[in-house]
């Protein structure tokens, strides 16, 4: 084996490996070592191989200088891979002896020595390297800020969007790279019996939206439509004046599609089609009345990310002011993309929180009053042709409530100084802590009721008659368990329309091509 430099390469075992008579420095033995510990170890190595008469050769300073001289070339010509093997080397590795490579096994460890030099001019991760002269002409200006990804603002992955761009700059440069997820508006508008709510999203992953902006005000657009069929003009000033909000938050924005529904209050009111034709002459906005089978799958549209995949079968409720929507969800071995798809049997009772406690009165309630109201529901739900649910586990079937009865429930259960969406959509409340909930709303009076932050003035006479319509279900299907969920109508308009533009198959499209 030739050394390019001082001919034909002595063989040393590992122990003499910093003896080398051309008095280069061992790669293995790093550390301050002066010359004379050198000269002692380069002595006791020639004594022990028979070579005593032969003197060891000094090093002199010319030939240390070249050495080093070769070794600072070698480092700054990139391509320094023996020097990044020896950074990453374990520490009993680099104070351990050398091995001592000969014949067939010394090339071949040359060999693997050029292929990791060599490979590709590739760096400690196997990414190649990027030269200076396409780093220089393919960077953003430093005025510019860095693309941000996934929708996140930059000022939260400013560190992250530097690395990146270091690492990957022709990433950057691709156009889906900065906007993932589409910049495309979606709108929904709920006008209930008691509440007048609008969304505003954007579609981020599969089945998921960011809202971008919401608004919610109690109306009682139903008030006296069960006495008199039709609606006060109080209550139409209340909507049109909430309305009006609505449609100024709609205007300020670029949105792609919107839907904008009606509900129980329109439906029956023998003035609702002159209602909303003055909703438009004063907004401009163009509500439909949808008819009850729609409203109870958008329900469920809206719950279905609550629905667990060990889930066999659901009852999902919606209580509202003027109606309450009850779907029964059967879901087999294949699961739909919709949830709405696995309904078998739906209902919508005539009956809301607003409605019953006017005919039963709501701020006054004793626990007769309070039986008498689930009497009456309970004689609606006689007349639901609906098979029982069988139930093999315990996981099989639960209960899911969307409205704000259940929600208001779940505050009360969780005895929050203030009602936190985030803390309630999604819970589970099993059959005893309802029950308890139930008993202790049931023993205060109005104003205790009208006192807690959970339940508040606009909704201490309502609360326990959408109870009354709670505890009737529960008794038609018994079970030990309910999901609370902070969702309703509006969500599911979200993602009908988004499910139907297909922007989520885009999306994905958009990161395979990552």
């Amino acid at each position: 084996m030739e050394d390019p430099e001082g001919g034909a390469k002595p063989q040393f075992d590992g122990a003499s490996a910093v003896a080398r008579k051309d008095g280069k420095k061992s790669r293995r033995r790093k550390g301050k070592r002066g010359g004379q510990s050198r000269d002692v170890s380069q002595s006791a190595q020639h004594a022990a191989s028979g070579n005593a008469g032969e003197a060891a050769r000094p090093i002199d300073n010319a030939a240390e200088n070249s050495a080093r001289k070769r070794k600072r070339r070698r480092r700054g010509s990139g391509g320094s891979g023996e020097s990044i093997q020896q950074q990453h080397q374990p520490q009993n590795e680099k104070s351990g002896p050398a091995p001592n490579p000969t014949g067939h096994d010394a090339d071949a460890a040359s060999g693997r020595r050029n292929r990791r030099k060599h490979r590709g001019k590739r760096g400690l991760q196997g990414r190649p390297l990027v030269h200076e002269k396409s780093v220089g002409q393919n960077a953003p200006p430093a005025s510019q800020p860095v693309p941000t990804a996934r929708g996140i603002s930059a000022e939260h992955r400013a560190g992250e969007n530097d690395n990146r761009a270091t690492r990957h700059p022709e990433r950057e440069r691709r156009p889906h790279a900065q906007h993932p997820w589409p910049d495309e508006l979606y709108a929904a508008l709920d006008l209930g019996t008691n509440n007048c709510r609008l969304l505003i999203a954007q579609p981020t992953r599969p089945g998921q939206f960011r809202v971008v902006d919401a608004f919610s005000r109690i109306v009682r657009l139903g008030e006296g439509l069960a006495a008199s069929g039709r609606l006060s003009e109080e209550a139409m000033d209340r909507a049109v004046d909430a309305l009006k909000v609505c449609a100024s938050k709609l205007k300020s924005r670029e949105i792609r599609r919107m839907r904008l529904i009606a509900t129980e209050a329109c439906r029956q009111a023998s003035n609702g089609e002159q209602f909303l034709a003055r909703v438009v002459a004063e907004t401009g906005l163009e509500l439909e009345i949808i008819d009850r089978e729609t409203e109870a799958r958008l329900a469920v549209s809206g719950c279905s990310s609550l629905v667990g995949r060990e889930t066999r079968s659901v009852v999902l409720f919606d209580i509202g002011g003027g109606s309450s929507e009850i779907a029964v969800i059967r879901i087999g071995e294949s699961r739909f993309n919709r949830l709405a798809n696995h309904i078998t049997h739906w209902t919508s009772l005539p009956v809301g929180v607003v409605t019953l406690s006017e005919r039963h009165g709501g701020r006054d309630v004793t626990p007769d009053v309070f039986e008498g109201m689930v009497l009456e529901v309970e004689g609606m739900l006689a007349a639901f042709n609906c098979p029982d649910i069988e139930i093999g586990q315990a996981d099989d079937f639960h209960l899911i409530g969307t409205s704000g009865t259940v929600t208001t429930l779940a505050g009360v259960h969780l005895d929050l100084p203030r009602y936190d969406r985030r803390k309630v959509d999604g819970i589970w409340l099993s059959d005893d802590e309802v029950s308890a909930m139930q008993a202790k709303l049931l023993s205060w009076d109005f104003a205790s009721r009208a006192a807690n932050p959970c339940i508040g003035p606009d909704r201490a006479d309502l609360v326990l008659a959408g109870c009354a319509i709670l505890e009737a279900i529960r008794r038609r299907w018994p079970s030990p368990r309910m999901r609370v969920a902070d969702r309703g109508l509006r969500e599911g308009l979200l993602t009908d329309m988004m499910a139907d533009d297909g922007v989520w198959r885009r999306n994905r499209r958009g990161q395979r091509g990552r």
